[in-house]
């Protein structure tokens, strides 16, 4: 479908027959005289991620200082102090996310349109024009701050949609995985970040405290703008555009092969097919995503909105966004060091997910993730309810933070649980007032998500979309970890033998006809 989901080079395409590739192949010897250049050429683009992370965390400590609230703030407090009402805090915070739910949308046509490469430094434009609104909503008011929010959410929104989609064109399949998931490691970088520069201005006493934060912003989109403008172009652009010679260029770049080296050529071979097989499934609708079939279409579908759904009600960017408030509230001293420390732990507990996906599977790392966020989320309602809050208690829910993909339905969900988020924490007029006990709401929330991973997420790890949906049409979720994988190897170590069975009998045969 034109300006569907991104592909990573083992989607759709994976059903076309293969063209050996010297290049990418996994059993092949790799041939690269400069492998380590293309791998370094789409790392680089994770530094997307540091710009998406760092756009996320920023208002987390932004919104709570003194010289912001008394520009933006629209009530006062018991001291006299301005404070920001729940529903502008809503306003202010979750507005980011309706700028990047329409910013992912439009990501894959814009990548189609001009480029997956010059795609990316388009949406940095649009995010700087967002970052200077922003900068500059000082003297205008809380409604330029909310316009430049929006834009900023938009070049988010592009970039989160684009830089996956160039790592996964450009990348040699051996490292493909391990690079699309820096994309991921670069946001709680950026999430770290953003916790440090925060804490590094919050006592300043004039605007440039929190203009500070907001204008570093402008540094990531330059640096990935600049970083991109010396990036090759995605071949497989080039190739849906019909231009095959800048193709072979561009993956020579990529991988330092002459344009006419016969690894290169069969790998651009491999591309066409691949894209040839997108376009005859290409008829297909979104309604089709919604039919009941024998592929079970439905409910893998369901599965997937759903899933992403659960990944925002776990209760994580709660932290993100409204971390620093809450543990300034608990009575906290300094909760913005608190901050710096959730963020680290966030960053450090990412990198075992990022290597456990492989050996363990998404599957079991869903059921462990959300698990152990239940326990804890669970612990620090109960403390909190029972006994004043201590700092400790504010390293659990971000250390058991486990996945994230920023898809459109993802951007979504985040924009709503971050507008009703105020209203169910704060103590205000026309707020719930839950506090800490909102913890209950989140570790329900990641019990259920448990039993919602056990009963519809099946164990994919290794299988090709052929098996994926084999497996879908013979067992339920919960039978596909052990089960069905272990009779589908059976079964494919028998249809390996039985062909070679088949080759030796043929030869016998021949080498009787030769005698």
């Amino acid at each position: 479908m034109p300006g569907g989901s991104v592909t990573t080079g083992a989607g759709v395409g994976a059903n076309a027959p293969k063209v050996p590739s010297l290049l990418f192949n996994d059993s092949a010897k790799k041939p690269l005289r400069n492998k380590w250049a293309g791998i370094a050429m789409t790392a680089f683009s994770a530094f997307g991620g540091i710009l998406f992370g760092y756009d996320t965390g920023v208002i987390n400590g932004v919104k709570v200082m003194e010289p912001w609230l008394r520009r933006f703030g629209d009530e006062l407090d018991s001291k006299g102090n301005f404070v920001l009402s729940s529903s502008r805090e809503s306003l202010v915070v979750s507005i980011l996310s309706a700028g990047t739910f329409l910013g992912a949308l439009l990501g894959a046509p814009v990548a189609d349109y001009i480029g997956r490469k010059w795609g990316i430094i388009f949406a940095t434009l649009v995010f700087c024009f967002g970052v200077a609104l922003e900068v500059g909503s000082n003297s205008v008011g809380i409604a330029l701050l909310v316009v430049g929010r929006v834009f900023a959410g938009l070049g988010v929104g592009l970039v989160s949609c684009l830089v996956p989609m160039y790592q996964s064109e450009c990348s040699p399949k051996w490292i493909r995985g391990a690079i699309v998931s820096g994309y991921q490691w670069a946001i709680t970088i950026g999430l770290l970040i953003a916790a440090v520069i925060n804490d590094a201005t919050k006592d300043r006493t004039d605007r440039s405290s929190w203009q500070i934060p907001i204008a570093v912003e402008f540094i990531w989109a330059f640096a990935l703008a600049a970083g991109m403008f010396f990036l090759p172009e995605s071949p497989r652009w080039f190739i849906m555009r019909g231009r095959d010679a800048e193709a072979a260029k561009s993956l020579g770049r990529l991988t330092g092969l002459s344009s006419n080296d016969p690894g290169l050529l069969a790998d651009l071979d491999e591309i066409k097919i691949n894209l040839e097989a997108e376009k005859a499934l290409s008829s297909n609708s979104y309604v089709d995503c919604f039919r009941s079939t024998d592929n079970k279409i439905l409910f893998r579908t369901l599965s997937g909105i759903f899933l992403h759904a659960w990944q925002q009600l776990t209760g994580i960017n709660f932290i993100f966004y409204y971390g620093t408030t809450f543990f300034q509230n608990s009575g906290i001293r300094n909760s913005f060091l608190i901050t710096i420390a959730t963020s680290i732990v966030n960053v450090f507990m990412t990198l075992p997910g990022m290597w456990g996906v492989e050996r363990f599977g998404c599957r079991r790392l869903l059921l462990v993730g959300a698990a152990g966020m239940s326990f804890c989320e669970f612990i620090v309602a109960i403390v909190g309810v029972t006994e004043s809050l201590s700092p400790s208690f504010a390293f659990i829910s971000p250390s058991s933070h486990p996945h994230g993909a920023p898809l459109r339905g993802n951007w979504l969900w985040n924009f709503g649980i971050g507008y009703a988020t105020p209203y169910l924490v704060n103590k205000k007029a026309g707020s719930a007032g839950l506090e800490s006990k909102v913890f209950f709401v989140w570790g329900s929330t990641c019990a259920a998500a448990f039993v919602f991973t056990w009963f519809c997420i099946p164990e994919t790890k290794g299988l090709s979309l052929e098996e994926i949906d084999d497996m879908y049409r013979e067992v339920y979720p919960w039978q596909s970890s052990v089960s069905w994988h272990a009779a589908n190897l059976n079964r494919r170590r028998h249809a390996i033998g039985d062909t070679r069975d088949e080759d030796n009998s043929r030869d016998g045969v021949e080498e009787k006809e030769r005698v």
